[in-house]
């Protein structure tokens, strides 16, 4: 019998959450510059924590609001598709991320015409091209540690997924989504952090990395919780528009990929 996913509506499916996939991961990528203070965004007073000797409020990247989506997305594409699936989109997602810095970078090195630098400057921006490089221009550190901990993050998630799904089957797609979700979380938070940060120019401590990895990490554990329902409710979407036995027959060879 042919494989359900050579089913002309599994190879559009596939697309189309390989699609959101990595349009996902690149948006985190380029709005991740912007830093936002979570209590300012909700309108509540600010929440001061005290983590390894280090203080701060809830202040987070932009980022952070796309890439429990991503993770998400992963359990999804690991259910249906399974393992071959998710690493083929994860090593295409982190190629299309360099991909799009590189002509980022070009872009800034372009010369700008002299108009347009001093065009916004009675909207407060002085300098447009000196913007437009910050915005833009992510520093190497930043890339590569966001890149490395993307890609790691994303192979021990379909790792720890389906060594439970062995394990529960077809049952308990919570289990396997928050858990794999929660290790693989946990590994991104500090592994950007110490990239970027630590071995970057800035040399952060040990403490400071610790308390922010810690803060990053806390944040996207409750998001991992929150999104629970979406997962079942994707599933539910999908089982309907595949039909049943397309349905099984897809779930069955990712079990066994």
């Amino acid at each position: 019998m042919p494989a359900a996913s050579s089913a002309p509506r599994a190879q559009r499916l596939f697309v189309v959450l390989a699609g959101f996939f990595i349009a996902n991961a690149i948006i985190a990528e380029f709005i991740g510059v912007k830093i936002f203070a979570l209590e300012d965004t909700l309108g509540l007073q600010p929440f001061e924590w005290h983590l390894f000797a280090q203080s701060g409020s809830l202040n987070f990247t932009a980022g952070t609001l796309l890439w429990p989506i991503v993770f998400i997305m992963t359990d999804v594409i690991n259910e249906f598709y399974g393992r071959r699936g998710v690493r083929f989109l994860s090593w295409l997602a982190v190629g299309l991320i360099a991909y799009a810095f590189l002509f980022a970078y070009a872009a800034i090195a372009l010369a700008p015409a002299s108009w347009w630098v001093g065009a916004a400057r009675d909207s407060g921006v002085p300098d447009l091209q000196a913007a437009y490089a910050y915005v833009f221009g992510q520093g190497l550190w930043t890339i590569a540690g966001s890149i490395t901990a993307f890609l790691v993050g994303q192979l021990i998630d379909v790792r720890i997924f389906h060594s439970i799904r062995k394990r529960t089957g077809e049952r308990h797609i919570w289990m396997r989504a928050t858990v794999s979700t929660l290790v693989s979380q946990f590994i991104d938070s500090f592994v950007v952090l110490y990239i970027a940060f630590v071995i970057g120019p800035q040399h952060w401590s040990t403490g400071l990395w610790l308390a922010v990895g810690s803060v990053n990490y806390g944040y996207k554990v409750l998001a991992a919780i929150a999104l629970i329902p979406l997962i079942y409710l994707m599933r539910r979407m999908i089982d309907t528009w595949l039909g049943k036995d397309l349905a099984v027959s897809l779930k069955r060879e990712a079990a066994r990929d």
